[in-house]
């Protein structure tokens, strides 16, 4: 097998293991009236469910749907699955913010990261803050851990994205949901697996 396949094979399995996670965190069907989401299963909204072409009972909503969901809507499609690759941990912090808050927000805390650890400039080019993952925000990223290291580069993002999960919380004005955001989603990914590689050993 070949580099580039043991790579693919091995963000797929991490793309897999995150889900799972999410799966873990979001638990089965809610439907609760203060919650703006409306009825959920698996962390998948009945209006995704719908756009997705799902006209079952949500109660019902098959895992197999939210799994194909998840690796569109939440990996494939804002390229987070590119980030996995690089970094499996920042990855599933990306996914997870990008389940609970909409992918490109999660994208733009990643690329407000990037910019806040540049130096002003002075260690890869500023990126425009538009939430689209493209080739020059994952150029910034590489740029960190070339100047900061691999792992020293993912902690400090995920510190960062964190920070702009938690003030995004408080500006919400739904603190119903605030002690179980803050339990569940800030601090999710552990600093200990920035070592990570997609094939699962350490750098």
């Amino acid at each position: 097998m070949s580099d580039k396949a043991k790579i693919w094979g091995s963000t797929l399995a991490a793309a897999a293991a995150i889900v799972g996670a999410l799966f873990a965190v979001e638990g089965g069907f809610v439907n609760d009236p203060k919650d703006p989401g409306g009825a959920t299963n698996h962390g998948i909204t009945e209006k995704v469910a719908r756009d997705h072409g799902y006209q079952g009972s949500m109660e019902q909503l098959p895992k197999e749907v939210a799994v194909d969901i998840y690796s569109q809507d939440y990996i494939n499609e804002p390229g987070f699955n590119r980030v996995i690759a690089i970094s499996p941990a920042v990855g599933h912090k990306l996914v997870d913010a990008g389940v609970n808050a909409g992918a490109g927000r999660a994208s733009r805390w990643f690329q407000e990261a990037l910019n806040q650890l540049n130096r002003g400039g002075q260690d890869y080019p500023m990126l425009t803050v538009d939430g689209q993952l493209g080739p020059r925000t994952l150029a910034a990223y590489q740029a960190l851990e070339r100047k900061r290291g691999r792992a020293k580069a993912c902690e400090m993002v995920l510190k960062l994205v964190d920070v702009q999960q938690g003030a995004h919380y408080m500006r919400l004005g739904m603190p119903t949901f605030v002690v179980g955001w803050v339990d569940h989603r800030l601090g999710n990914v552990p600093l200990a697996r920035c070592a990570e590689t997609v094939a699962g050993g350490g750098q």
